[in-house]
This record gives structure tokens, sequence and C-alpha cells, in this order.
């Protein structure tokens, strides 16, 4: 037994020395890029898997026209970055293979598709996710998630912190002998204050008058107790906004009660609880294939759709018929995020009256709908018109 202990001990140790090391860096990285004073934003467009490069490039599409202008005059350049295939990745052994690491590195602003994650019993060797090591390389710490569903009052805006909590360590576990494991989670002041702030700023920036602070911090105190206190800490400083804090399990409740959830406007949360808690969000607005995300830190920023890769989609030939909705919505995020909050606003609204006002076109996934391109056109067609 005492062996048993001394080896989790050590094992233990190792990760406090290296979280004590993560903390140390992100605390070195004081200021966010200032966009408008940069000569050239350079973004990525990362196709991904599976229906990702559909997606992807079709969203590209739509963001070269919005910035049409930029690109000619020499103030936006666009990138495509191959190579975060699950057969590249497979092949290099790596989540992220270290040309298209290098490749993203040199972008401001990336637009990525899905990947794919090897799981038990796929042919490919047990490699990280490459979302999973993206925001760990970028440390990209905010995960935005917006949802919308205007005739319900829906106007959400979801801060998860992206870095830390329970997956930060989701491979360093310890198992002690055969009968016992331990699995931790980390909670940071800097990682913590930083989301806060930046969810805080958000709100006051776009006439957000309430944040939801969500936790369990009824019964793990010390993590989630220590997240809840400084995101409160952080709330005194916008007494104009009216924080409050609930628990996950009563929230994933309050989220379907329609009396409660128009309430709600912007929340922050821990990182599990944000991957759950967005994923049911989505539903309301037609589901994960609908709904779009922002990776955000203070070097780097990366949009993304929050659905997976749909490697049965490309094998039964219907890719053609993806949804862009989801990677449409990240755009929308990447724009306001570079400073082009008009063009964003125009995408936004184009995209509110093409998925839930007037649906001249709908795409279902196969022939029944339209194409992933012919959606494309009925959105840009729909911006000329505003």
């Amino acid at each position: 037994m005492e062996k048993l202990i001394a080896q989790a001990t050590e094992k233990f140790a190792e990760l406090v020395r290296s979280q004590i090391e993560r903390n140390e860096k992100i605390k070195s990285v004081k200021d966010f890029v200032d966009y408008e004073n940069l000569d050239k934003i350079i973004i990525g467009v990362c196709g991904g898997d599976g229906i990702g490069p559909v997606i992807t490039n079709e969203s590209a599409r739509v963001l070269k026209y919005l910035l049409a202008d930029d690109v000619a005059a020499g103030k936006v350049e666009f990138r495509n970055i191959d190579g975060l295939t699950i057969e590249n990745r497979a092949a290099a052994g790596k989540a992220i293979p270290d040309d298209v690491l290098a490749a993203l590195k040199e972008c401001h602003v990336i637009l990525k598709g899905p990947t794919t994650t090897p799981k038990a019993g796929d042919p490919w060797p047990n490699i990280e996710s490459a979302n999973v090591a993206m925001r760990k390389e970028l440390d990209l710490f905010a995960n935005v998630r917006p949802v919308k569903v205007p005739d319900q009052g829906i106007d959400w805006t979801f801060f998860r912190e992206n870095t830390e909590g329970a997956y930060t360590l989701g491979s360093c576990g310890v198992h002690v002998g055969d009968e016992l494991a331990f699995d931790f989670t980390v909670t940071t002041t800097e990682g913590t204050e930083r989301i806060a702030k930046l969810a805080y700023d958000f709100a006051a920036k776009n006439g957000k008058n309430s944040v939801s602070i969500v936790t369990k911090a009824n019964i793990i105190k010390a993590t989630d107790g220590k997240f809840l206190n400084i995101c409160r800490k952080i709330g005194e400083q916008y007494p104009d906004i009216d924080t409050n804090d609930w628990f996950i399990d009563i929230m994933t409740a309050k989220l379907i009660d329609e009396k409660r959830r128009c309430d709600f406007k912007v929340f922050i949360l821990p990182n599990l609880y944000g991957d759950i808690i967005t994923d049911e969000a989505a539903e309301f607005q037609g589901g994960v294939g609908t709904a779009g995300s922002a990776n955000i830190g203070k070097r780097y920023a990366m949009f993304e759709a929050i659905h997976g890769s749909a490697p049965r989609m490309v094998q039964e030939g219907r890719d053609i018929y993806a949804d862009p909705c989801s990677m449409l919505r990240a755009s929308v995020l990447l724009l306001s995020h570079i400073g082009k909050q008009e063009l964003s606003n125009k995408l936004e609204r184009a995209l509110d009256i093409c998925m839930f006002e007037e649906k001249k076109l709908t795409v279902t996934g196969r022939n029944t709908g339209c194409t992933c391109t012919q959606f494309g056109d009925y959105v840009m067609e729909t911006i000329e018109k505003l």
C-alpha cells in the first residue's frame, strides 16, 4: 500500500508543478491583440475532417464576399491551411502536426472545421483531440457560444472556460493499483479572472443586463467555490449588471422553463459544465448543427462549429448537403472579434431571416433540402437586400 501511495503522490506532484508553470505562463501575457492597429489581419481557413471542408469553405466564401473591400486593399488576407485531417494527424502521431501548428500561429484568427477525435474501436491511434490541443497551444481560454431563438425570446451567450476545469488534466488521471483511480479538476485565479472579465465586458458592450455564474460550488467547494467567488468579485466592477449564480443541475432545468429562460442573457461556466449545457441550449435553435462558437485568447482566436465531422455523410455522398449554419454563426463572431461589427450585424441579421423568418431554403443534410452552396448563395442574396 505505501508503495502505491508513494507512486500516486509522485504523479500528483508532477501535475502540480506543470500547472504552476502553466499559470505563470498565462500571467505573462497581458494584453489582447489590437486589430484596429494591425497593418493586415490574417484569417486562416482550416477545413478539418469529414464535412468540415465543405462548410468551412462555404463560410469562407461568405466572409470573402463581406470583406472584399478589405481584401482588395490588402488589409485582410485569407490563407488555406490543410493537414488537419485525421489521416495526416495519425501519420504524424500528433493532435496537430508541427507544420500545421506553425501555419496556424502565423494567423491572427482561424476559421476551423470539425475534426475527428479517435475513440475506442476506431482504426486510428489514440491521439489527443485537435480542438483540445489547439486550445492549449494557442491559449484559447474562452469558448463563446451564442444561442438565439427570436420568437421564443431566447438570446443567450455562454462563456465557457476552455483551458482549466475537468478537461485540462483529462488524460492525466492516476490509477492507484487496480481498484482506485483519481481524476483532477483545476481552477486558477488568473484563468478565472480573464474569462469573467471577458464575459462582463461583453455584457456591458452589448447591453446585456444579466450575468449568470454556473457552478456546483455547494459540493465541489475548492475549485468550483474559487471559480464562483472570483466571478462574483469581478461582477462587483459592473454595478449596472445583475450578477446571479446557479448550480449546474438546476440551470439545466431552468433553460427549459418557459417562465424563466428569457431572463438569462450571459453565462459564465467552468469547462465541463459549459460543454454540456451549451449542447442542451443549441437544441432550442435547431440542434448543434446550427450553433457556432468562438475560442478566444489574448494573441489568437479560433472560430468553429460545435458539432462533429459527420464522416458518415461523406461516406454516403451527402456532404454537399451539409448545413453551413454553424460555421456561418461562427463567422458572425469572427467579424465582431476583428472589429467589423457592422458586417457582423449584417450577417447575423441575414441568418435570422434565412433560418427563422423567410426560410425559403432549408438544409436537411439530404437531397430533400438545398445544398451547402445554395444556402450560402441565399445568405449573400439576403445581405444584398439589407
